[in-house]
């Protein structure tokens, strides 16, 4: 079947899931934390039918100190670099067991959890890996807060260009990080697999549908979500969410989906507010001039359109009538 076409529920405002979270209060995040929002809210999602795997970083530290944990349901904490080794080999694991009855009697999905260092640095091998091996039931979510939060701000391939970061710092000679985000969904999809989304917390449903789809499909999925990081980034921890919504109203960070290998954009920026204004709310960019936002919304605006592009030249098919 093709992943287009396996069912699943989306969620909405009559049907957002009730009764206690699958992450428990009284974790030690930071206020107004974007990422373990998110966290929450994939979980949520999920309810309690599946394991998780998560690799060392904020999400880890700020929710497991042992002997505590928040997490509700099967939870593996495991190294900076092999949250996807690990995954796929619990997922080999299950299936395993389950085949020789002693294992679960239905599908157990299995969430590899780790941020932007875990992703696209540290753990990009593994990732590689277990994608390319596609594994039945793994799905793979990068918090992207777009740095190394957990040791001290500093910068990894996916902290934005002209951002400042204790190791990408501003000065006479430097004007913060001087390289572009590295495409960690054009990554995964290189690999085919049949499932690659992007989320974002100040979307809500949106972001809880598209994990449901990626562990109702039978192949590796990867969804790369959006973390605001207040204490990070050098913004008002009540903006996280504003910061989300203009990310995407502004192209910096679009919604879209690969399936199959066909893209779908999920919220369309026809008339872009300008990027300016996402950068206002947020210390990292204080420091950039007129010339450098113009640099950066030529190559955002560029890097839009071309995804334009491919939605228009492989755009996600319809199911075939009965």
């Amino acid at each position: 079947m093709r992943a287009a076409d396996v069912p699943y529920e989306k969620v909405t405002v009559k049907n957002f899931p009730k009764g206690p979270d699958s992450l428990a209060p009284g974790h030690r995040a930071c206020q107004g934390c974007g990422e373990v929002l998110a966290l929450r809210l994939l979980l949520k999602a999920l309810g309690t039918e599946f394991i998780a795997v998560s690799a060392t970083g904020c999400m880890e530290v700020c929710t497991g100190p042992y002997p505590q944990s928040a997490w509700r349901m099967p939870w593996i904490h495991v190294a900076f670099e092999n949250a996807a080794a690990v995954a796929s080999g619990v997922d080999e694991a299950t299936q395993i067991l389950s085949k020789k009855g002693r294992g679960y009697d239905r599908r157990i999905p299995v969430i590899a959890v780790a941020g932007d260092g875990g992703t696209a640095d540290i753990g990009l091998q593994a990732l590689s890996g277990a994608l390319e091996r596609h594994h039945k039931n793994f799905v793979y979510v990068c918090l992207d807060n777009e740095a190394y939060m957990n040791t001290g701000i500093q910068r990894s391939s996916e902290t934005p260009f002209g951002a400042a970061t204790t190791t990408s710092p501003t000065g006479s000679r430097s004007k913060g990080q001087y390289t572009w985000k590295k495409n960690m969904p054009a990554i995964a999809a290189a690999h085919n697999v049949p499932y690659v989304a992007t989320a974002n917390p100040a979307f809500q449903f949106d972001l809880m549908s598209k994990i449901r789809r990626a562990a109702a499909i039978e192949g590796p999925a990867y969804i790369h979500v959006y973390a605001p990081c207040p204490t990070g980034w050098r913004m008002k921890p009540e903006l996280a969410i504003e910061s989300g919504r203009l990310a995407v109203s502004t192209r910096i960070f679009p919604l879209y989906e690969i399936i199959d290998g066909c893209y779908e954009i999920n919220r369309k920026v026809a008339d872009p507010k300008p990027i300016a204004d996402y950068f206002k709310i947020q210390g990292r960019f204080r420091h950039l001039k007129e010339d450098d936002v113009a640099y950066i919304t030529e190559r955002v605006n560029a890097d839009y359109e071309r995804l334009v592009e491919l939605s228009e030249k492989f755009p996600v098919k319809a199911a075939p009538q009965a």
